[in-house]
């Protein structure tokens, strides 16, 4: 939802119908890639049934973690596969809806956010209404940590509000996540052991998707804060019904305890899903601006320097492209693409080399 994002972003595109079609047969290579995508090579789907979203790494890279429509379960579920696209498989309960999963220090156990403790039913967003697009702050998302096999799931500093889009930090050391525990939906860091949490931002508007740099002394996340007193108010408004409007966001930089803020994006429409690049001097991130001046459905990948310079877009095939992930040895490029779709909101996990 993350990254929701959210639970996804867009979960008007994301959730898929309840009885997926058939895997098909492999799309040609034109139609996985196209000739400007010149930092991606080899792209791969890795998924062929589904609603994929939300794909990211082991801290090994020999595994996936990635939340899914599928199986006839009428919303996101979580899976692991092996990082050829084999041996997937259901993690979660297969109860609530599921979302932002992440593989902690050895691979053994996975932190995600499950409204399944607070019932067995998918809570529904609102209606779709063209031209107005709000997401759902699901109040029944909490955090779990479980083992790799989705077992033994214990919940993790369990609190009233939404919970959720945990990742964490390279070193080993911290989890950082959403929530609104303290009033407004905010970035939280805490310890693995749930020890020493700590707010990081407090600025009026939602902040979500955060992720640390490969050296774990930034976080990137993404941001829509709201300007002047009217948005402020609206905004206000529509989170005390549990709902936002990520129609503009941005994506910001800080220290990973919280200081020297600063914005990176300044682009109309949304960016969000950001990913330090494996040198961590620069973000990947997903954003609609160049479609119909942000307005638009269609999300590419872009790369941009710390310091908002270097704009460069990457993907140019499909109508969405989003949640990229550096493999541990930043080779690799994980994202969620719509190329070459098997059908209406079907999108699937897709992999490539990464060339600089």
């Amino acid at each position: 939802m993350k990254r929701l994002l959210l639970a996804v972003l867009l979960p008007v595109m994301l959730d898929a119908q309840t009885a997926p079609p058939p895997a098909p047969a492999p799309a040609p290579a034109s139609a996985l890639w196209d000739a400007k995508e010149v930092h991606l090579r080899q792209v791969r789907k890795l998924t062929g049934t589904g609603s994929n979203a939300e794909a990211y790494w082991s801290t090994t890279g020999k595994k996936i973690i990635f939340q899914s429509t599928r199986d006839g379960y009428p919303c996101d579920q979580l899976y692991t596969m092996n990082a050829d696209g084999s041996d997937q498989k259901r993690v979660s309960s297969g109860k609530g809806r599921v979302t932002c999963g992440w593989f902690l220090p050895g691979d053994t156990k996975i932190i995600f956010a499950s409204t399944h403790g607070a019932g067995p039913e998918c809570p529904e967003g609102p209606p779709f209404t063209p031209g107005k697009y709000q997401w759902p702050v699901f109040q029944g998302y909490d955090l779990y940590i479980a083992k790799a096999d989705g077992s033994e799931a214990k919940p993790f500093l369990p609190s009233p509000g939404y919970d959720a889009e945990a990742t964490v930090a390279p070193n080993g050391k911290w989890i950082v996540f959403t929530s609104e525990r303290g009033g407004d939906v905010d970035i939280w860091r805490v310890d693995l052991d749930g020890k020493h949490l700590t707010q990081l931002t407090d600025g009026v508007g939602y902040d979500g998707g955060a992720v640390f740099s490969p050296d774990s002394k930034l976080i990137a996340w993404r941001t829509n804060y709201p300007k002047g007193e009217a948005a402020t108010a609206k905004y206000k408004a529509l989170l005390k019904e549990h709902l936002v409007e990520p129609m503009a966001m941005d994506i910001w930089v800080m220290n990973a305890d919280g200081s020297a803020k600063h914005q990176v994006t300044n682009l109309p429409g949304a960016a969000f899903a950001p990913i330090f690049t494996p040198d961590g001097k620069g973000l990947v991130f997903a954003s609609n601006h160049h479609d119909n001046e942000g307005k638009g459905r269609g999300f590419e990948l872009f790369r941009i320097n710390l310091d908002g310079t270097g704009l460069v877009r990457l993907t140019w095939t499909g109508l969405f492209n989003s949640f990229p992930h550096f493999s541990p040895d930043g080779k690799q490029l994980l994202w969620v693409s719509g190329r070459a779709p098997r059908g209406p909101r079907q999108f699937d996990v897709c992999v490539a080399e990464w060339l600089p």
